[in-house]
C-alpha cells in the first residue's frame, strides 16, 4: 500500500518574503544613494577641493588624477567640484518642481473631480497640455523667459501639473461616490470641510508617489533643458550644462560628460527606488499580492 505525503509548499510560501526582502533591500539602496548624492551636494562648498568657477589654462583637459579626481574640463575648471555643485542646481530643480507641481496640480485636481462643469473645462484645459510634449514645452517657455533657475522651475513644472491634476480628479470622483462623502454631504458639511476632512487623505497615499516620479522627471527635464542650451545661465554649474559642455570635447575628454551623467542617473534612480517602494507600501492591492 502506497503512503502519499504531502510536503508544505515551502517555496511558494518563501516567494512573497523574498519579493519583499528584495524590495526593502532596494529602497535602502536607494535611499543610501540619494542621501549621499544630497549630502555631497549641500556640503558641496566644504567638500569641493576647488571654486567650481576656477579657469586654469595651464591644465585644460587633465585625465583624472591625483590632483583632479575627475580631471579638467576646456577650461581647466575642476571636474569634481563642479560636478558636487551641480547636484545642488539638480536636486533644488527636482524638488521644486515636486512641491509646486504636486500644490497646483492638488487644488485644480480637487475643483476638477468635486465641481462637475469646471472640471469639464480644465480637463479640456488639461488634454490640451499633455497633447504637447512635455519637454518641448519646456524648452518653448524657456525661450520667451530669461534663463534663470526660476524659469527653469517654472518651465518644468507647467507640463507636470496635468499628471497631477488626472490623479487627484480620477481619486476625487471615485471617493466622492462613498457612503461617508454623501452622508457629509447630506448633512450640510461644508464642501471645504468635506474635501480635506474626507476627500483628501485618500489622495495623499497616491499623490505622495507620483511626487517622487515627478521629481526625478525634473532632474531629468533640467539635465534636458542644459545640454539643449536653454536650461539654467552658463555660469551656474549643472549637470546638464557640463554634458553640452563635454559634448564638443567628448574626443579629448570623455569624463567631462561621464561623471555628470553617472551622478545623474544615479539621482534619478534612486528616486525611482524609493518610489517604487513607496508604491508598494501604500497600495493594499499590492499589499495584500505581496
Amino acid at each position: 500500500m502506497t503512503t502519499l505525503t504531502t510536503d508544505s509548499p515551502a517555496p511558494a510560501r518563501r516567494l512573497p518574503r523574498l519579493r519583499i526582502a528584495r524590495g526593502q533591500l532596494l529602497a535602502w539602496l536607494g535611499f543610501a544613494i540619494l542621501a549621499a548624492i544630497v549630502l555631497t551636494a549641500v556640503l558641496a562648498p566644504v567638500v569641493a577641493p576647488y571654486d567650481p568657477l576656477d579657469i586654469d589654462p595651464a591644465v585644460r583637459m587633465a585625465d583624472p588624477g591625483a590632483e583632479h579626481l575627475f580631471g579638467t574640463d576646456a577650461l581647466g575648471r575642476d571636474v569634481l567640484s563642479r560636478v558636487l555643485w551641480g547636484g545642488r542646481v539638480s536636486l533644488l530643480v527636482g524638488l521644486g518642481v515636486a512641491l509646486l507641481a504636486t500644490s497646483i496640480g492638488l487644488l485644480i485636481g480637487l475643483v476638477a473631480g468635486y465641481f462637475t462643469i469646471a472640471g469639464a473645462v480644465i480637463m479640456r484645459v488639461m488634454d490640451g497640455l499633455m497633447a504637447i510634449p512635455g519637454i518641448l514645452l519646456a524648452v518653448a517657455m524657456m525661450t520667451l523667459a530669461q534663463a534663470s533657475l526660476t524659469s527653469v522651475i517654472i518651465a518644468i513644472t507647467v507640463p507636470e501639473i496635468p499628471r497631477i491634476v488626472r490623479l487627484v480628479r480620477a481619486t476625487v470622483l471615485t471617493v466622492g461616490h462613498q457612503t461617508f462623502v454623501e452622508a457629509a454631504i447630506a448633512s450640510g458639511t461644508p464642501t471645504w470641510r468635506i474635501l480635506l476632512r474626507h476627500i483628501l487623505p485618500n489622495i495623499a497615499a497616491p499623490l505622495s508617489v507620483l511626487a517622487t516620479f515627478v521629481m526625478a522627471s525634473a532632474v531629468l527635464a533640467e539635465a534636458y533643458l542644459g545640454f539643449l542650451g536653454v536650461g539654467v545661465p552658463p555660469d551656474i554649474p549643472s549637470w546638464g550644462n557640463m554634458m553640452a559642455e563635454g559634448r564638443s570635447v567628448i574626443q579629448l575628454g570623455l569624463w567631462v560628460m561621464v561623471f555628470p551623467g553617472l551622478f545623474l542617473g544615479l539621482t534619478v534612480f534612486s528616486i525611482n527606488l524609493l518610489g517604487d517602494r513607496l508604491r508598494d507600501s501604500l497600495d493594499p492591492r499590492l499589499a495584500r499580492r505581496l
